[in-house]
């Protein structure tokens, strides 16, 4: 098969393009050809070897990649309600690596079926396992209410652009975003489902009065701590990220007493592990969504042989939506 491998921890420029033998699944696997392969942040950041001496991650050389769709190519042991042939996606949960390749083995139950969703792979890898965890984040974390106000930071990134359309199938009043002033006006005249969006270096004087019952950020940094100004009481912050790069930065836990207000992490690559049941319904919430139109998503696609070419521009910051692979 053709691959993608990091072959030491270091610039995009030790991902190479290889042959490797074919895998063959193992008990409740799925091996799956690939025509379209997610490239997330993450990927960026495993490949950095930020995460090299976290239990569990991979270490070079390795296939990286989380997210794949394509057609079954053969069943594992014990596997059941899929069939050679059948269209899937799969989402976060079945490691770091595997995705940038030709043919990938995950794990059945994190294997969703596409047949008769309308819905093509591509945007189906680039939106559902990002829509599916807005749902779980939304619904077993945050635990959103009918009639409550969503504020979602980076409003044009890959995660962040599938909340505000989940947040909408699951009752929410009003979403707001924020965005760099030099992607803003893009943000603004998107098709996502944003009531309105602020730049983000002055979102807290730009609200006025305005309070959100739920603010998503996967930004990290001074935006954290100023998020913390314009959530109502009892008020829910959902930590689903660091894409700014401030690893130092704290918040005044102060603050959350005096205004019963809560910091809550969620990182579904964890979580569905330890939930597998919880992975088709959340599909199922995504597919609903994206049939609905209400997560449009920008989808850039490079050919395999360019994996380094997509992580310079997640690097640089040039990628509104998410990137692609086709292998």
């Amino acid at each position: 098969m053709h691959a993608a491998v990091v072959t030491a921890f270091g610039p995009a420029d030790v991902l190479e393009l290889t042959e490797l033998p074919d895998p063959a699944p193992g008990p409740g696997q799925v091996a799956i050809d690939v025509t379209h392969a997610a490239v997330g942040l993450i990927d960026v950041y495993v490949r950095q070897g930020l995460y090299k001496d976290q239990k569990g991650l991979p270490q070079p050389p390795y296939v990286p990649g989380l997210e794949v769709a394509g057609t079954v190519r053969a069943l594992g042991d014990g596997v059941e309600g899929l069939r050679v042939g059948e269209p899937v996606v799969t989402l976060s949960g079945t490691g770091a690596e595997g995705g940038y390749a030709s043919v990938a083995v995950v794990d059945a139950a994190m294997t969703v079926s596409l047949e008769g969703s309308g819905v093509d792979p591509a945007s189906a890898v680039a939106a559902v396992p990002n829509a599916a965890t807005a749902y779980l984040a939304l619904t077993e974390v945050a635990h959103l209410k009918p009639g409550e106000h969503v504020l979602v930071h980076g409003a044009l990134g890959g995660l962040a652009s599938a909340f505000p359309g989940m947040a909408r199938t699951l009752g929410a009043a009003g979403v707001t975003g924020t965005a760099r002033r030099p992607a803003l006006e893009r943000a603004r005249t998107s098709a996502l489902p944003y009531d309105d969006v602020l730049a983000s270096d002055d979102f807290a004087e730009a609200v006025g009065d305005r309070r959100f019952d739920i603010v998503v950020d996967p930004v990290g940094g001074q935006v954290r701590t100023d998020s913390l100004r314009v959530m109502a009481p009892m008020g829910r912050m959902l930590l689903v990220g660091n894409a700014g790069g401030d690893w130092q930065h704290t918040v005044p836990t102060n603050t959350l007493w005096g205004g019963n207000l809560a910091m809550l992490g969620f990182a579904v690559g964890h979580h569905l592990p330890n939930h597998p049941e919880q992975a088709r319904p959340a599909a199922r919430a995504a597919l609903e969504a994206i049939r609905q139109g209400l997560i449009p998503i920008d989808i850039q696609t490079l050919p395999l042989s360019q994996a380094a070419e997509a992580h310079r521009r997640i690097e640089n910051g040039s990628v509104g939506g998410k990137l692609v692979l086709a292998p």
